[in-house]
Order: structure tokens, then sequence, then C-alpha cells
């Protein structure tokens, strides 16, 4: 494994470029549960650029601050007022932006089809690591890490969690990169507006001194990004649905989807015709399917242990009417399948996934509502983590737009995180470089159970080499 030596040339503070008109934003039923998670670390890797290091770093000032007037949250901190509300002061107070080298690394070196676990390269590549999102009253709610690799550069994005979820992140990400491009107006202006289901005059009591995260951050982990060609993952769907997939059908819809994330024109097109069909458990939900049943098999449990595997759902487009697509925070709910672990393993992978699928399926207008109101009665943090070894929790999404970000020297290779948020049992999912429906997982698991996923040959059968 390579040296992860990062070091830090310079940093400095990025501030609007335009004075914000949007001063208070209180923080949601969605927004206040991740207070205690940590900051979201995302970003991509790319070929080194056809200018200098100075040209680039002054071109991705000047677009950040930019991007920054159009997305004033980003630019402020959070405050609490003296009833106990939570809310994002759009201040214009700015984001961190850093200068780091890693020259001694390539490439080939840290990303390649031999390259097994994610190096801990990536991991200095970010800012402000294991920062609970709490601490957005006193830091910056957003930093940009620039850091030169021998024959390439990696931008990292960290982004306060209870200011935005992963459809926000990339929504800003994407902006930023279509403003380096030198667009004049830009293609999807976020969404700011409070007055929806999720606003809330529920009150979240806080410890004093701030909330901690809710699990340990200092346990051994292994991680790994496994590939799924479009190819491995409908033959593993094509099972889940016991041969009986409808032809054309099924493959066009979840193309189509995965191109036209969060599009709702586009959504209510398809959802008033083929589409609409709820029978079908998907390609993302036979693929989940998968891994839960395959990493209970290598964790050995008790077969009377419950199992729980923990999705996170878009609720924009569920809720009646729908939320605007391009609303700014979080819009989010986490929804938890479980089983007992005997019925896991003596099901076949069919059962699995139909689980998986009902619980989806019945997230509706109603469900996400119930879930609002549940939570008004008992305000609290997100119980992130693997409490009883037994859970897991996939995060991320392999409908966001993740490579759609050319900031004018071409695609990126790859994306990758940072330390943030990382526990036995977390799995986060990306779209696969190649697009057409194939999918990255990153997983994280203690290292013996890793290599007992390794050595599952029914979920190593549809792992495909990243080219």
């Amino acid at each position: 494994m390579p040296s992860s030596s990062t070091t830090l040339i310079s940093k400095c503070t990025i501030y609007p470029d335009q004075k914000s008109t949007t001063k208070i934003l209180r923080l949601s039923v969605s927004d206040l549960p991740m207070l205690s998670c940590h900051y979201i670390q995302k970003g991509v890797l790319f070929t080194s650029p056809p200018y200098s290091i100075d040209d680039l770093l002054v071109f991705l000032k000047r677009s950040l601050s930019v991007t920054l007037t159009h997305f004033p949250a980003l630019a402020g901190r959070l405050i609490t007022d003296d009833d106990g509300y939570v809310h994002i002061s759009c201040n214009d107070a700015g984001v961190e932006f850093i200068h780091a080298k890693a020259k001694h690394l390539a490439i080939n070196t840290i990303y390649s089809p031999s390259t097994v676990d994610v190096p801990n390269s990536f991991k200095e590549f970010f800012a402000y690591d294991k920062t609970i999102s709490y601490s957005g009253h006193y830091k910056p709610l957003a930093a940009v890490q620039v850091t030169e690799l021998a024959d390439g550069v990696f931008i990292g994005c960290t982004v306060n969690h209870a200011v935005t979820d992963g459809t926000s992140f990339w929504h800003f990400f994407n902006t930023f990169a279509e403003i380096c491009k030198g667009v004049k107006k830009i293609s999807k202006s976020p969404d700011f507006t409070r007055d929806t289901i999720f606003n809330s005059a529920a009150v979240l009591r806080v410890p004093a001194g701030g909330p901690k995260a809710t699990f340990a951050d200092h346990e051994p982990l292994r991680e790994r990004v496994f590939h799924f060609s479009r190819e491995a993952i409908q033959r593993l769907k094509q099972r889940a649905n016991g041969g009986r997939m409808r032809n054309g059908f099924s493959d066009s819809t979840e193309a189509m989807g995965k191109q036209v994330n969060d599009n709702w024109k586009f959504v209510n097109a398809i959802t008033n015709g083929f589409a609409n069909r709820t029978d079908e458990i998907s390609s993302f939900q036979s693929l989940s399917a998968q891994l839960w049943l395959s990493v209970t098999r290598a964790r050995k449990l008790d077969s009377s242990k419950t199992s729980t595997f923990r999705m996170a759902v878009n609720c924009r487009h569920r809720l009646n009417p729908k939320m605007n697509a391009y609303y700014f925070g979080n819009a989010i709910q986490s929804i938890p399948t479980v089983a007992k672990v005997g019925q896991i393993l003596s099901r076949d992978l069919r059962w699995c996934a139909n689980l998986l699928h009902q619980n989806v399926v019945a997230q509706d207008d109603a469900k996400v509502r119930r879930g609002i109101e549940d939570w008004e009665k008992e305000p609290r943090l997100f119980p992130l983590g693997n409490f009883d070894g037994a859970s897991m929790t996939m995060g991320s999404s392999p409908r966001f737009p993740m490579y759609d970000n050319d900031f004018g020297w071409g695609k990126p290779l790859a994306v990758r995180s940072g330390k943030a948020n990382k526990f036995d049992g977390k799995i986060s999912a990306f779209p696969g470089r190649e697009g057409n429906g194939s999918v990255d997982l990153e997983v994280v698991l203690a290292p013996e159970t890793m290599a007992g996923l390794e050595n599952d040959m029914e979920f190593m059968q549809y792992v495909t080499p990243i080219v």
C-alpha cells in the first residue's frame, strides 16, 4: 500500500461573490437528526488539467465563489435560538478552500484493477475528518480540498450533513463544475423553500456541549469497492425475480430512471405508463439483497439473532404533492428491513429481495407523513451505527449523478469518500463510471467479515473487474 502522507500547502476562506438575500433557514425534521452525523465527504479523481496548478486553483476559487451565490446556505453557519430551534444563518461567512500535495502518489498506485482495498490515501484528501455536523455552529458548513498527485488531482468536498443530503450535495458539486466550465446561467437552481411537510414546530433537545457520534470510530475496518456491470446486475435481478422479468420493460425503465434522477416531469410520464408496476424487484433491491445475505453469512451469527438492513430513501417524489426536485436540504427517511438470521440464510435470494422491495414500495406519501409524525412525538438524533453486530446501512445512491462534473478537462476517473460515517456494515452505492446501470458498492466491514465476503462465491460471481 503506498504511503499516505499528504502535505497541506495553503488554506483560505472563499466568500460568495454577491451578498445573500436569504437570511435564515430553519432545520427540518429531516435535517435535525443528522446533527450527530459526520460531515459528508465525497470527491472525484481526475487526470491532470492541461494548465498549471496555480491557474487551476485561481480558476476553482473564483468558480466556487460564484457557486456559493447560488447556494448561500453553505456559506453560512448554524445558530440555535432561545427556543431551541436550529437554523442556518446565511451570513456569507464563507467556506474553507485547501490546497494540498501528495506528489509521491500516481493514479495507478491508488486506483487500478490490482488495488483491492481502498487506499488510506483517499482519507487524507478531505477536510474536517470525523467532524460532527453540530459543529457547524462554529465551523464552516463546507470545505473544498484540491490535492495534487503525480499525474492527477483529487477534488474533495466536505459538507455538513444537517444542511444537505446526497441529492443536494451532488446538486451543489455538479453546479460548481458547471460554473467552472463557464456557463452564464446554471441549469438547476436550488429551492430553499421551507414550507414543506418536513418543517415542524417540534424542538430537538441537544445534550449540553452538543451531540456525539452514535458509533465507535476506532474499530479495525476494511473498505473495498466492488464493481457490478449492468449485465451482472441483470443476471442477479433475474434470479431475484424468479426468472420472470418482463421483456424490455424492466431494463429500459431502470436505465431511463438512472439517467433522469429527480426529473419529475419525466418520472410522472413513466409513472403513468408501464413503470407504474410494483410487482417487479428492481436491480438495486436485488443487489442489496445479495449483499445482505452474503454479509450475514460471513458474520457467522446465531440463527436466532435479528438482522437489520437499513436504506435511505429520497422523499421528494414520494409526497403528494411532490416536493421540488431541487429542494436544498435533507428530504430523506431511513427504511429498516428486519429478519431473523436463520430466515435469511435458509431462504433464497428472492425472499430477501422481496422483503426489501415491499418496504420500498410501501414508502408512499402516507408512510412518509407517519414517519414525520412519529419523530415529532419523540424528537431524536439519528442512531447511525451497527449496535448489535448484525446490522447494515445502505447510503448514497447509484442514481446520483456523480460523474456529471467535468470541471473543464474531462470526466472523473473515480468517486471516493473520506473517513466520515464509517463503521462495520456501512455501504455506499455509486453509479459505475461506464453508466448504463452499472453500480459500485463501497463496502466497509470488520476484517474477518470482509474476508468471508470475498470467499462467498454466490456474491463474488457478480463482481466485475474495473477496467
